[in-house]
C-alpha cells in the first residue's frame, strides 16, 4: 500500500464545471412565456446576429473558447461535431457537406499512354506464362512450349518499349526471368535439349540475375539424359559450388544426382565416395540403397553389409500408430483421431513406410546370395539384422521372399519347408504363407493339400483376395464351378482391381455357358488390363461361341497387334476368315502361323490343300513333304505328294514316289491301285506283277471281312469276352486319359488357359513362370479334337477328300 496514492479532497477549481447546469432556454414548455421568444417570432428580431454577451447571458454558461475570470474554457469537439463560423453566420447545418453534390469523377489516363502500354504488355506475358504452365500441368507440351515462345517474343517487345520510356535500371528482371525459365523448361519437356540449354546459358551468364547458378543442376539434368555423364557430373559440382553451405538439403540432392551420374557411368568408387559423405551428413533411403547397390557392384561383402545395416538406421521421423488409437471415451479426442487417420500426413508416412521396405526387401534380394557362402545363409543374415533394427515387422516378409526365390530356383521343396515354417506366425504372415502353399499344390495338382491350405488362408485372413481365389481356384478344379463363382465374387468385393479373380469368374461362367456374363466379366478385365492377350483372346473365343465370328475376329486382330508371332492364334483367325469365306486372307494368317510354327500339322493340312484348290500343285509339294515327315507312319501324305506330282505332270518323279511308297507299305491296297493303272497306262511289265499283289491283297481283305461277319455272328460267350476285353482296355485309357489331365493341369494353371489360374500378387507369391513355347492361349476343344493327331486320319479314305479323281 505505500506505493498507493489517494487523490487529496481540497475543492480546487473544476476547469469542466458548469456542463451540468441546466439552461432554461432549451425548455420549450415554457415557449409560450418566453418573451423575447415570442417578439422574435413575431418581427425580424430572431434574425438579427447575436452579441457575444447577448448570447452568454441567454445561454446561463460561458461559451467554448470564452474567457471568464482570467481563465479561457477549454476547447472541445468544436469541428467533429459539425459546429463552424458557417452555422454562427446563419447557414444550414451540414455536417456531411451534401449541399456541395457529388464529387468530380477521377480524371481518366489516356489509354496510349506509354505506361498504360507497357503494364498492358507486363498483364499479357504474365496471362501466357501462366497459360503455358497450366498446359504443361495437363500433358499438353506442345502448347505450353507455343505459350512460353509467345511470352518470350512479348517480353522482349515490352523491354524494348520500357528502354524507350525509363531508365534500364527500371526493368523487370523478375518477369524476364521467370518467362526464360519457363522458356528453357518447357524446352526441356519437349526434348528439345540443345534449345534448352541455350537458353538456361542465357540465364547463367546474365549476372543481373541473382541465385541464377542453381539452375545448373538443371543443366545437368539435361545432359544426364543426354548420356553425357562427365559434362553432367562438371555442372552438378558448379552447382554445388555456388548453393551457399546453410541450404544443407540442396547440397544433399546436388550430392546425390552427383553420385547417381557416377553409377550410371559405371565409376562405382566415385559413387561409392559421394553416398558415403550423404550417410555421414545426413542419411536417408535412397543413399543407403545406392550405396548397397556400389557395394554389391565392386563385390565387397563387408562393406554390403555395413551398408545394409546402414540402411536399416536410416530413421524414418513418422509417428507411431499408438498416437491414432483413441485411449479415452472423449467425444472430442475420438472425432480428432477419426480425422487424422487418414489425412494427407498419415497418407505420407504410410508412402514413405511403404518406400523404407521397398528398399530394405530390394536390398536383401539383392546381396543375399553373395554375402555368404550359400543363398540361405545370406538370407538369414539379413533377417536376423532386420529383427535387430525398427523394421522388425519385415522379418517375416523376407522369409516369404526367400521361398520364393527357391521358386525361381526350382527348389520346391525347401520352398514349402520355408513356407510351413511361417504357419505359425501372426494372421497377416500365416495367411501369406499358406495362400503361397495352396498355390504351389494346385500347381502340382495336389488338390486336397491345395484346398487345405486354402481354407487355412481364409480362415487367417478372411478378407485377402488371394486366399479367397486360391480357395475358388479349388472348388473349380473339382467341378463346382456355382460355388467358385461365389468365392470369386467375394475376392472382388474385398478389392475390386483384383485381376485374377475376374479372370478366373469368366471362365467360371464360360464353364456355366453363362456366355453373356462371362463376356462381361472379360470387357471389364479389358478395360484395366488393356494389352493382355490372354483377354482379348478369351472375349474372342466367346464371341466365336455366341456365333458372332466377325466380333472374333477383330478381338482376334487387336490380340496379333500385340502378340504378333503367336501361331496358335494366328491359325486361329486363318479358321475364322475361312469359315466366313475369305479365302485370301485365311490364307495370310495360315501362312503366318506356318512360318512361326511350321509342325502344325491342320495348318499343314490347310495350305496344301489350298493349293491344290487353286491347282498350284508345285506349291502343295513341300508342306505334304513335310507332313511326312512330322508324321511318317501315316501313308496319306505320301500318297498326297505323289498324286501332286502326278497332277503337275512330272510321271515319272509320280511313279518313283509310288513306288517308293510301295516298299514301306506293302499291304496298302490305295498304292497298289494307282501302281497299276499307272503302269498300264505307260505300257510297263510290273503292271502284271502289281496287279497280282493287288487281287492278293483284296482276297486277304474279304476273307478278314468274312471272318469278323462270322464273328460277329457266332454266341454270346465270345462277344461277352470281347466286351470284357474292351471294358478293360477302356479302363487302361481312362487311366492314360486322367494321368494326361494331369500333366496338362499345371499349364491350365497358368494365365490365358481354360482353367483359372492361382493368385500370384507381389504380396503373396511373386514367381514368374515362363512358358519356352511363347506366350499361349487357350484353344477350344471339341469332341473330335480329343483324339490324337495319328487317329485323326485313320478313318479317312486315303486320296479321297483332297485329291477328288
Amino acid at each position: 500500500m505505500q506505493n498507493v496514492y489517494l487523490a487529496p479532497e481540497t475543492d480546487e477549481d473544476d476547469l469542466y464545471s458548469g456542463y451540468n447546469d441546466y439552461n432554461p432556454t432549451y425548455d420549450t414548455e415554457e415557449l409560450e412565456n418566453d418573451t423575447a421568444f415570442q417578439q422574435a417570432v413575431r418581427t425580424s428580431h430572431g434574425r438579427r446576429p447575436l452579441s457575444k454577451t447577448s448570447l452568454a447571458s441567454s445561454m446561463g454558461r460561458p461559451m467554448t473558447g470564452a474567457v471568464q475570470d482570467g481563465v479561457a474554457r477549454p476547447m472541445t469537439a468544436v469541428r467533429a461535431a459539425g459546429f463552424t463560423r458557417a452555422a454562427l453566420r446563419g447557414s444550414a447545418f451540414d455536417p456531411l457537406g451534401q449541399s456541395r453534390g457529388p464529387a468530380p469523377p477521377l480524371e481518366a489516363k489516356p489509354e496510349d499512354s506509354p505506361e498504360e502500354k507497357i503494364k498492358q504488355l507486363e498483364r499479357e506475358v504474365n496471362e501466357l506464362v501462366e497459360e503455358s504452365c497450366i498446359a504443361n500441368s495437363c500433358g499438353d507440351l506442345k502448347l505450353a512450349l507455343e505459350r512460353a515462345k509467345d511470352a518470350g517474343r512479348k517480353e522482349r517487345v515490352l523491354v524494348r518499349q520500357r528502354e524507350q520510356v525509363t531508365t534500364p535500371e527500371n526493368i523487370n528482371l523478375d518477369l524476364t526471368y521467370s518467362v526464360l525459365f519457363n522458356l528453357a523448361s518447357q524446352y526441356s519437356a519437349n526434348e528439345m535439349y540443345t534449345e534448352a540449354l541455350n537458353t538456361y546459358q542465357v540465364i547463367v551468364k546474365n549476372k543481373m540475375f541473382s541465385n541464377a547458378g542453381i539452375l545448373k543442376v538443371n543443366m545437368g539434368n539435361i545432359y544426364l539424359k543426354q548420356r553425357n555423364y562427365s559434362k553432367a557430373i562438371k555442372f552438378y559440382r558448379m552447382a554445388l559450388d555456388q548453393v551457399p553451405s546453410v541450404h544443407k538439403d540442396m547440397r544433399i540432392k546436388i550430392m546425390q544426382n552427383i553420385g547417381i551420374t557416377f553409377i550410371q557411368a559405371g565409376q562405382y568408387s566415385d559413387a561409392i565416395n559421394s553416398f558415403e559423405h550423404i550417410m555421414s551428413m545426413a542419411p536417408n533411403l535412397k543413399a543407403g540403397y545406392n550405396l548397397t547397390i556400389c557395394y554389391f557392384a565392386v563385390g565387397d561383402r563387408e562393406k554390403m553389409k555395413k551398408a545394409f545395416q546402414k540402411l536399416l538406421a536410416v530413421p524414418l521421423e513418422i509417428d507411431e500408430d499408438d498416437k491414432y488409437i483413441s485411449p479415452s471415451d472423449d467425444p472430442y479426442t475420438n472425432l480428432v483421431t477419426e480425422a487424422i487417420k487418414n489425412d494427407h500426413l498419415r497418407q505420407m508416412e504410410r508412402e514413405r513406410k511403404a518406400m523404407a521396405e521397398k528398399y530394405i526387401k530390394a536390398a536383401a534380394k539383392l546381396i543375399a546370395p553373395v554375402i555368404d557362402t550359400s543363398f540361405a545363409l545370406g538370407y538369414d543374415w539379413c533377417v536376423e539384422v532386420v529383427k535387430a533394427s525398427q523394421y522388425v515387422e519385415l522379418a517375416d516378409d523376407l522369409e516369404i521372399n526367400k521361398a520364393m526365390t527357391y521358386l525361381r530356383q526350382r527348389d520346391f521343396n525347401q520352398a514349402v519347408e520355408t513356407l510351413k515354417m511361417l504357419e505359425k506366425k501372426d494372421s497377416r504372415v500365416k495367411s501369406s504363407a499358406a495362400t503361397n502353399l495352396s498355390a504351389l499344390y494346385f500347381l502340382e495338382n495336389e488338390l486336397a493339400q491345395a484346398s487345405s491350405y486354402a481354407d487355412l488362408a481364409v480362415n487367417s485372413d478372411r478378407y485377402s483376395p488371394a486366399a479367397l481365389t486360391n480357395k475358388g481356384n479349388t472348388v473349380f478344379a473339382s467341378g463346382d464351378y456355382e460355388k467358385a463363382a461365389e468365392f470369386y465374387k467375394e475376392a472382388l468385393r474385398n478389392d475390386s482391381s483384383c485381376t485374377e479373380a475376374l479372370y478366373n469368374m469368366g471362365l467360371t461362367y464360360k464353364k456355366l455357358n453363362r456366355l453373356d456374363e462371362a463376356l462381361d466379366c472379360f470387357l471389364k478385365l479389358h478395360a484395366i488390363l488393356r494389352n493382355s492377350a490372354q483377354v482379348l483372346y478369351q472375349i474372342a473365343n466367346i464371341y466365336e461361341l455366341m456365333e458372332d465370328p466377325n466380333q472374333a475376329i477383330e478381338w482376334l486382330t487387336q490380340m496379333i497387334s500385340i502378340v504378333p508371332t503367336d501361331a496358335k492364334a494366328l491359325s486361329k483367325l486363318g479358321e475364322l476368315y475361312d469359315g466366313v469365306g475369305d479365302k485370301a486372307q485365311a490364307f495370310q494368317y495360315y501362312y503366318e502361323s506356318y512360318r512361326y510354327f511350321p509342325s502344325n500339322i491342320e495348318v499343314i493340312e490347310w495350305l496344301g490343300a489350298y493349293y491344290i484348290d487353286t491347282q498350284l500343285y508345285e506349291k502343295a509339294i513341300p508342306y505334304f513333304e513335310r507332313a511326312s515327315l512330322i508324321q511318317p507312319t501315316q501313308v496319306k501324305w505320301q500318297l498326297m505328294v505323289a498324286s501332286c506330282f502326278r497332277r503337275s505332270g512330272n510321271y515319272q518323279k509320280a511313279l518313283d514316289t509310288y513306288k517308293d511308297i510301295h516298299r514301306k507299305f506293302p499291304e496298302n491296297v490305295e498304292c497298289l491301285r494307282f501302281l497299276v493303272r499307272f503302269c498300264t497306262d505307260i505300257g510297263l511289265k510290273e503292271a502284271q506283277e502289281y496287279a497280282t499283289k493287288l487281287k492278293r491283297l483284296e482276297k486277304m481283305k474279304e476273307r478278314r471281312e468274312q471272318r469278323i461277319k462270322s464273328g460277329r455272328d457266332g454266341g454270346g460267350g465270345s462277344r461277352g469276352r470281347r466286351e470284357g476285353s474292351a471294358g478293360s482296355d477302356s479302363g487302361q485309357n481312362c487311366s492314360a486319359s486322367s494321368k494326361s489331365e494331369r500333366l496338362s493341369a499345371k499349364l491350365r494353371a497358368l494365365p490365358g488357359t481354360n482353367d483359372p489360374y492361382e493368385s500370384s500378387s507381389n504380396k503373396e507369391i511373386d514367381a514368374s513362370y515362363v512358358d519356352p513355347l511363347g506366350p499361349q492361349v487357350e484353344r477350344p476343344k471339341t469332341a473330335a479334337r480329343k483324339r490324337s493327331e495319328e487317329d485323326d486320319f485313320a478313318d479317312e479314305e486315303l486320296g479321297g477328300d483332297l485329291l477328288p479323281e
